[in-house]
């Protein structure tokens, strides 16, 4: 089966082997990565415990949990279009998802109490470390499509990891503008020198935006331009120069145009395969409490996209 829905949830562990344990909740679901990241790492450590997907429909983000606890699930992702409402029916949410906006990791405590987290933004610090050997809040930062969850995630880890500058680009100001003034109230480092503030928000087709970029250290795409091969680069690579470090959130195709060019123009490049491993990673810790296998999760995810 490649997914259950929340009517079959009373069934999960029927003849089955491993009891199952943990699992992702979307809407679509079936193509969901996480079976392929985490089962793999579950194996390794010799947990008695299977991971599985199910679809939920909107609105009923909150009941699923309850029957999801009932049916024996410890730990449960979540995966779009359901972080809000997940963040909003959970008994306790983590400061930091609370700022981000959103939850994509449910813990059940033992009287089945739901606390959130969310794992993309330190995740991505993670992925950053990993990538280019240097640490996220010593860079100077352009966030690409910073109005949706996942450039919010981003750019809410860069203010909590201080970074000396983050400009959030989008193509409407509307969305960003919340966002600033609840980055701004994150960030507590005065050390910066320069015309520019700590957080600055502009608009993708605004002429500055290029100077902007020239600026940063890293440059980050959000959006999902790129995830066709006929897509353009989020703004001219052209831009982009040698001691630019590019990351995309988008993991397949793993070059983007924009990492393509990029690379061509001098630039050091990562794809977001290391974004999916490090948060997927902090969902098992949070819920196993132990070290996790990083190499084997990347293995999994690695061969489900060969396939």
């Amino acid at each position: 089966m490649k997914y259950y829905t929340i009517d079959q949830l009373s069934s999960l562990n029927k003849d089955q082997e491993k009891l199952a344990r943990f699992a992702v909740i979307g809407n679509p679901v079936k193509h969901s990565l996480s079976p392929q990241l985490h089962q793999p790492a579950l194996d390794d450590l010799g947990e008695d415990a299977r991971y599985l997907r199910v679809e939920v429909e909107e609105g009923q983000v909150s009941e699923a949990f309850q029957k999801l606890y009932d049916a024996g699930i410890h730990g449960i992702n979540v995966t779009v279009p359901h972080k809000l409402e997940a963040l909003e029916a959970c008994d306790i949410v983590d400061p930091a998802a609370q700022n981000m906006g959103a939850v994509n990791t449910i813990v059940f405590d033992q009287k089945g109490n739901r606390t959130g987290f969310n794992t993309d933004g330190p995740g991505f610090a993670r992925a950053i470390r990993e990538e280019f050997s240097v640490d996220l809040g010593d860079l100077k930062v352009v966030i690409i499509g910073a109005g949706g969850g996942a450039g919010r995630a981003i750019a809410t880890q860069c203010a909590i990891e201080n970074c000396p500058q983050v400009i959030l680009a989008n193509r409407t100001l509307e969305k960003l503008q919340p966002i600033e003034e609840q980055l701004s109230n994150l960030i507590h480092r005065e050390d910066l020198k320069g015309p520019r503030d700590r957080i600055e928000i502009i608009a993708l087709s605004d002429p500055s935006l290029e100077r902007a970029i020239e600026s940063s250290e890293l440059i980050i795409n959000t959006t999902s331009v790129g995830l066709k091969a006929t897509d353009p680069s989020p703004f001219p690579s052209r831009w982009v120069e040698p001691h630019h470090l590019v990351y995309d959130t988008i993991y397949n195709p793993a070059r983007t145009r924009l990492l393509r060019e990029s690379q061509e123009q001098g630039a050091r490049v990562a794809n977001g395969l290391s974004l999916l491993i490090h948060q997927g990673a902090l969902s098992l810790e949070y819920w196993l409490n132990r070290d996790v296998p990083l190499e084997v999760m990347r293995e999994g995810v690695k061969n489900a996209l060969r396939e």
